[in-house]
């Protein structure tokens, strides 16, 4: 990973987090109702970068790409993949950090013209991945 992964991973990783808790919201109190497709729209585009960025390593099910516009989903369906979607995004960050200096940062790797450590290394602080034991 280098400096623009981290980017697009902190974009999409709160996109997809904030997405889950307000959907969350509506599922809990009416989980069979359809999403309206204004909504559909928004995490459907947010599933298409999370796709492409997650690859098929980390993608959560490699045979759903995103809703069917024609078959509305249903509250709770959707906060079901997102879930998903977020579990894995946590799995790729505990694959790309180390508790360092006693903080947890990314190991990235050093860009053309900058000096990382013995390792061709530069750490960048971030948060203790979901679900890891120190």
């Amino acid at each position: 990973m280098n400096r623009k992964d981290v980017d697009v991973f902190e974009k999409l990783s709160g996109q997809l987090i904030s997405t889950y808790e307000e959907l969350s919201v509506l599922s809990k109190k009416s989980p069979n109702d359809a999403l309206n497709k204004f909504k559909l729209k928004f995490v459907n585009s947010l599933l298409v970068d999370s796709n492409v960025f997650l690859t098929d390593r980390y993608r959560p099910f490699l045979d759903f790409e995103v809703f069917d516009v024609d078959d509305i989903p249903q509250n709770s369906d959707v906060v079901f993949i997102l879930a998903q979607y977020i579990q894995c995004f946590e799995k790729l960050r505990a694959d790309n950090v180390a508790l360092r200096n006693g903080g947890w940062s990314w190991r990235l790797e050093a860009a053309p013209g900058e000096v990382g450590d013995e390792k061709g290394h530069i750490w960048i602080r971030t948060v203790k991945p979901k679900n890891l034991k120190d």
